[in-house]
């Protein structure tokens, strides 16, 4: 695809919303801008959907599922540091909110780029690919500070390689990251690959159970500082709830500060945290 899809470019314009709700510096809208706007990130975004959709008949994992996780980590983030929570980065005195948020967007942005290579440790391969794209974006903000460009490229890199949960991670920025990640799971990740019709392979059960899952709302908690509520129409969702989204939220730094709640459509509210 040579242009971006009309949900890439609302989500686009979602993030820069969220950024500026938070009154952040023009500096992060400057990187915001760059990582929605550069070609190679969003050349690589649509071969890595074509890979997940056409070739291995998986859910979205491109320009919109990344859009959609840098979205999700940004509404987190704003959530924790209004209950007085404070980033790794933060609590070690090496850097600032900032420094956490734009090291959380390179990460979100650039966290499946691996799926063009393939699904078997996407994750690594991601890793690789987004090394010389943070190499320079970030000598661009950072080309008098390299301690904060290898800090920030470091915490990228830990989010991108532990967004599957399979790899133990360190920083809360990483664990968000894992989260956000495992959010984005409403029918519009499946739409695509059913609509092409495929038998039934690897992979078929995150397209129906997606598929019934209409919405994922990211809010402030009650006992804990993030609510995550997920409303279905039937109860295939809980395959994205339990064996998705659970895992990686017990994989996460973040474990404690979430609480999550289901609801099948016509069903009683459940909560799993």
């Amino acid at each position: 695809m040579d242009m971006k899809s009309h949900k890439a470019l609302s989500l686009d314009q979602k993030i820069i919303g969220a950024l500026k709700a938070l009154g952040v510096s023009d500096k992060i809208l400057e990187v915001a801008n760059i990582l929605i706007n550069d070609e190679e990130i969003n050349a690589s975004q649509d071969y890595a959907n074509n890979v997940s959709i056409v070739r291995l008949g998986y859910n979205d994992h491109g320009p919109v599922h990344m859009r959609t996780v840098v979205l999700n980590v940004i509404i987190m983030l704003d959530i924790l540091r209004k209950a007085g929570i404070q980033t790794s980065l933060e609590k070690e005195g090496v850097g600032n909110f900032e420094d956490s948020l734009i090291g959380a967007l390179l990460a979100a942005m650039l966290h499946d780029l691996g799926m063009c290579i393939g699904r078997q440790d996407h994750e690594l391969y991601s890793s690789f690919m987004a090394v010389p794209i943070l190499n320079r974006i970030l000598s661009d903000f950072y080309k008098d500070n390299m301690q904060k460009k290898v800090m920030i490229r470091s915490l990228a890199l830990e989010g991108i390689a532990g967004h599957m949960g399979n790899r133990t991670i360190h920083s809360l920025e990483a664990g968000l990251i894992l989260i956000a990640d495992g959010c984005d799971m409403t029918k519009g990740r499946a739409r695509v690959s059913l609509a092409l019709g495929q038998a039934p392979r690897a992979g078929n059960i995150h397209q129906y159970s997606a598929n019934s899952i209409k919405e994922v709302n990211i809010t402030k908690g009650g006992d804990k500082p993030i609510r995550i509520e997920v409303q279905m129409t039937s109860e295939v969702g809980l395959f994205q709830v339990e064996e998705v989204l659970m895992a990686k939220i017990a994989a996460s730094t973040a474990k404690s500060y979430i609480e999550l709640h289901t609801q099948v459509e016509g069903g009683e509210p459940k909560r799993y945290l």
